[in-house]
């Protein structure tokens, strides 16, 4: 039977509003293959990128894991640790996580929220800003790229892009930020490459799964209630999804408990996730 693995690639701050008028083929790809969804941030959850990445990449909402901002201080990732560092120490699988945002994966304002993944690549941009960080997520994915396309013994990744976000930021979400989606698009197309030429890739089966954590108001910025703002997405393809069919009801707690499912592993009801597979998900032999 063919391994399983999976490729998480986080893309911080992507409006779904704004990607039908955007050139993202790989994207676009993923959807084709597979899905691509909106999620509605759960209400209790602030807009920003601390909380979201943490339900994300742990299959928890704020009220277990405990992160309610920027500042992950008095956290509870302890108890509901990151899917790269679980599978790795209660499954002795192989992870890896990489990308440029402090606390993600350093000791800074609260983090790491990536605790212990078998292999960790932190890659700081030069300085805060659009550039700096268009800089950074090339180096995260050149540096990516090389690990995942060596045929490292991989069984689940996580990739995380900072630059969309930033430029928003800094300049709103006008021409700037519309580029920024599609070179984060490119590097996504990079990573989906480096997978599909790996030495053994004719012995694997990927799951790919990209996210968002959240959207921004036209002049830039986030942490309100507003639709756009509060409007995430999920795009997934791979084993058991269907691609005949778009779910509903998605949420960011679904990411971690579907990268579980794809890897043939049922949670056990003590670690009380959140989430749960994606709809269209049926299960593929072991």
């Amino acid at each position: 039977m063919p391994t399983p693995r999976v490729l998480v690639v986080g893309i911080d701050g992507v409006r779904l509003d704004l990607l039908p008028l955007l050139d993202t083929p790989h994207l676009d790809g993923l959807a084709n293959a597979g899905f691509l969804a909106p999620v509605h941030i759960d209400d209790d959850t602030p807009t920003m990128s601390g909380p979201c990445w943490t339900t994300i990449v742990t299959g928890a909402g704020v009220a277990k894991h405990g992160v309610w901002g920027n500042n992950f201080t008095g956290n509870r990732i302890g108890i509901f640790p990151d899917f790269t560092t679980r599978l790795a120490a209660d499954y002795g699988r192989r992870t890896f996580a990489a990308g440029g945002w402090e606390p993600l994966f350093l000791a800074r304002q609260g983090g790491p929220v990536f605790a212990a993944p078998s292999r960790l690549s932190y890659i700081a941009p030069r300085e805060d800003t659009p550039q700096g960080w268009e800089e950074c997520d090339q180096s995260v994915t050149d540096e990516a790229v090389r690990i995942l396309g060596s045929g490292e013994d991989l069984d689940a990744s996580f990739v995380y892009l900072g630059a969309v976000d930033e430029t928003a930021h800094f300049v709103g979400c006008g021409p700037e930020y519309r580029s920024a989606i599609e070179a984060a698009d490119r590097r996504l197309g990079q990573l989906l490459t480096a997978v599909r030429e790996r030495p053994d890739a004719a012995g694997e089966e990927w799951t790919i799964i990209a996210v968002t954590d959240h959207g921004h108001r036209d002049e830039g910025g986030h942490g309100g209630r507003s639709a756009l703002e509060r409007t995430a997405w999920i795009a997934a393809s791979g084993p058991g999804i269907d691609p005949s069919t778009t779910p509903d009801g998605l949420r960011h707690a679904d990411v971690a408990a579907h990268v579980y499912a794809a890897l043939g592993i049922m949670p056990d009801s003590h670690w009380t996730l959140d989430g749960r597979p994606f709809p269209t998900f049926a299960p593929q032999p072991a």
